[in-house]
């Protein structure tokens, strides 16, 4: 029989406002402690120079990271032209310096020239996985790992402000962007170098800004509640399913819901009859305000016979399981 894991069966996401420094996981499971959580996973790491939106998702949210991790991503960046480092940030050595002898037209043109989609080489110390361990692992010790360019695209570039040799930028970008290899990249193509000295996410997919709270506040809330209180924590923690709200939805009923929570392939009504393999939220009553139940995938009727527009078979693929 399985263990049981220790701490209570919370869900939500918790929008936390990265501070600079630490890792990711070291702030996961620091919030995971604040809220005595079973389980908590993160939507995808920020490095420790960078600070912002970082999505941590407690309970049954966990099954539905995936989404997050995969969603656009939008940044607010300071570069510095005229100095290259190891690590295209302010945590490398200084390899190149030179002069930067450009004008604020050529360095508009030049940021605006990656706009689109295009190929990208992962940097060497990026957290992307090689035989298990991350690519840092390696350039940490002078190896280098040949890499495999990836395709990005980025959606929106502004360029906020110019004061050479410091350029600022908002950039919105799809997943496996690296955001330092942008800037490592603008330096070459302005022949002068440049390395992130800032980096701030102020996005993940929907999620407000202004819903962030930092980790300080959280530790301030933790302190002042009484043994077993946990409200005023819950209180900040956003429902799961808005990991998933860009997907059509499905809602069931009583005895549908029966066959969901066992596995098996459920018939609902949708908000759009999109049709086989399609991934949609599934709902227990009659629209988004009653139960979610997980996500499942849109199937082809089983009895072959044709079912009405608005109607569709859907299979789960990840399922909430709620205290019985």
């Amino acid at each position: 029989m399985a263990r049981r894991r220790k701490g209570r069966e919370i869900n939500g996401i918790v929008l936390l406002d990265k501070p600079l420094g630490g890792s990711s996981n070291q702030l996961l499971q620091k919030v995971r402690w604040l809220y005595k959580a079973a389980k908590a996973g993160h939507t995808g790491a920020l490095d420790p120079l960078a600070s912002g939106m970082l999505p941590l998702c407690l309970g049954e949210a966990t099954k539905f990271s995936q989404f997050l991790l995969d969603a656009e991503k939008t940044y607010e960046v300071t570069a510095q032209l005229g100095v290259r480092t190891t690590t295209s940030d302010a945590d490398g050595e200084v390899v190149e310096e030179k002069p930067v002898d450009v004008s604020e037209e050529q360095v508009r043109d030049a940021c605006l020239a990656f706009l689109g989609k295009s190929k990208q080489i992962p940097s060497m110390f990026s957290a992307l996985k090689h035989q298990g361990k991350p690519l840092y692992h390696y350039a940490r010790q002078g190896i280098e790992i040949e890499r495999e360019p990836r395709d990005i695209e980025v959606y929106e570039l502004d360029v906020l402000r110019i004061e050479l040799p410091f350029v600022e930028m908002r950039i919105k970008c799809s997943k496996g962007t690296y955001i330092r290899s942008i800037v490592d990249d603008l330096g070459q193509n302005l022949g002068c170098g440049a390395y992130v000295t800032r980096l701030r996410r102020t996005e993940v997919a929907d999620y407000p800004t202004d819903k962030m709270v930092s980790l300080d506040k959280l530790i301030e809330i933790q302190e002042s509640l009484e043994e077993g209180d946990f409200k005023a924590l819950d209180d900040l923690l956003i429902p799961m399913d808005t990991a998933v709200s860009r997907l059509p939805f499905v809602t069931i009923n009583d005895a549908e819901r029966n066959r969901f929570d066992n596995g098996q392939s459920v018939k609902g009504t949708c908000s759009e009859a999109l049709g086989e393999g399609v991934s949609y939220r599934v709902y227990h009553g009659d629209d988004t305000s009653g139960i979610f139940l997980g996500v499942g995938e849109g199937v082809l009727d089983p009895k072959d016979q044709g079912i009405p527009k608005q109607e569709v078979f859907v299979n789960p693929k990840r399922r909430v399981v709620y205290p019985s």
